[in-house]
């Protein structure tokens, strides 16, 4: 079909930063239809923040919406204690209902900052359908899979032949997330280009079980802070949209310089036409004030511009305008535990050295001394919400950003 005589608003939800779309035509189809299609997307709470690479899907879901058709949330609540293994090298660590119920509590107000959260939406947790199901009524919903098809994956692939496990539990979640579509009766289904393969499974589970097969359509994957792996709850290399508008200010200037371009595209929908000037600028211009810009305007979206800009001058004033561009922040390598278990802000500045005493640690951080990702931490015994990328000031003299020590 000649896409010049789709009309404009088909070619944006087709086409605008999508990457792939099974099956185009049926799905174009079911849009001019007229039909109010069921879009659902899925998160699975395993930490308390969703962030800017899970904006990237909200907002085509948003996209949905705004065309009058139903977004189907499902909070993964259930599926959460086995943990997705697309992509993982090894077996997630196990969460706790505790844990789970404590992530989830503000998913709906951070997806309310993408989504209309009052109208066109449903909001679902998996454990009403799982939380009760009896054993053999799982059992007759996994005869649908191979144990070959669900080990024919390149991640478990690869662990073994590296010689390390893949727990029993893990081949569950594709048959898990898969029965998500089925129950909600989804029209069409959202992911990143790493979930192609669990959306397949509901799409072909929904043919077994008798139901019409959604249609699938896959987003790029933003790169995380590093530069180096995808944005991730779990590698920490993320900016969460709950977090505050300087953090977010701070850790959006902490990316690699070669990264602007595609977080301009991927945060700020930029067309290709637009990242391409972007591209051109960089060559001539300094790459911190087309920094600046991008963060000031991600920053906008979630806090309002007045805000964004209010911290973006606290930001520069921070650092000095005078010195701004010449800062190459040394590195502070800490370890995974660290990153993952909050460590109170006494103990993490004595512990890493940045302080003589215990009470030196106390006493800097109740003059105000120090800050975190621009917010000034006031309490010795305030947890740390630390992340790879994240900036930390001690005083006048130390700035130092998060690594991860491998």
């Amino acid at each position: 079909m000649n896409m010049e005589h789709i009309d404009e608003q088909y070619k944006e939800i087709l086409d605008g930063f999508t990457e792939s779309v099974i099956d185009r035509e049926a799905l174009l189809g079911k849009l001019k239809s007229g039909k109010k299609l069921r879009i659902k997307l899925g998160f699975d709470p395993t930490s308390p923040d969703i962030h800017l690479g899970h904006a990237v899907v909200l907002r085509k879901m948003r996209q949905f919406q705004d065309l009058g058709h139903t977004a189907v949330f499902i909070i993964g609540d259930y599926t959460a204690r086995i943990g997705d293994p697309s992509g993982k090298s090894k077996t997630r660590p196990e969460l706790s209902v505790g844990d789970i119920e404590s992530n989830m509590n503000t998913y709906f107000k951070q997806v309310g900052k993408i989504l209309n959260t009052v109208v066109a939406i449903e909001i679902h947790r998996n454990s009403e359908w799982f939380g009760n199901m009896k054993l053999d009524e799982f059992i007759k919903i996994a005869s649908n899979f191979s144990t070959q098809r669900i080990m024919d994956r390149e991640d478990f692939k690869a662990r073994i032949k590296k010689g390390d496990e893949v727990a029993y539990h893990e081949t569950f979640y594709q048959v898990m997330q898969a029965y998500d579509s089925v129950v909600i009766s989804a029209d069409v289904e959202l992911g990143g280009r790493d979930q192609l393969l669990n959306l397949l499974a509901g799409r072909e589970l929904q043919k077994k079980m008798g139901k019409l097969e959604q249609d699938i359509m896959t987003m790029p994957i933003l790169v995380g802070l590093d530069g180096k792996e995808k944005m991730s709850k779990s590698l920490g290399n993320y900016v969460g949209l709950a977090e505050g508008a300087q953090a977010m200010i701070g850790k959006i200037m902490s990316i690699p310089d070669d990264a602007i371009p595609e977080y301009f595209k991927l945060t700020l929908f930029k067309s290709d036409k637009e990242v391409k000037k972007i591209s051109d600028r960089l060559k001539k211009e300094n790459p911190r004030d087309i920094k600046l810009e991008l963060a000031e305007s991600v920053t906008a979206r979630y806090w309002g511009e007045a805000e964004a800009k209010e911290r973006k001058e606290n930001f520069i004033s921070m650092f000095s305008k005078k010195n701004i561009e010449k800062i190459d922040i040394p590195s502070l390598e800490v370890g995974r535990e660290v990153l993952e278990s909050e460590a109170q802000g006494a103990s993490f500045v004595f512990g890493y050295g940045l302080a003589k005493s215990m009470s030196e640690a106390r006493r800097l951080i109740n003059e105000g001394a120090f800050e975190v990702d621009g917010t000034t931490i006031k309490n010795p015994k305030e947890k740390l919400h630390l992340v790879v990328g994240s900036v930390i000031r001690l005083g006048k003299k130390i700035l130092l950003r998060i690594v991860e020590k491998k």
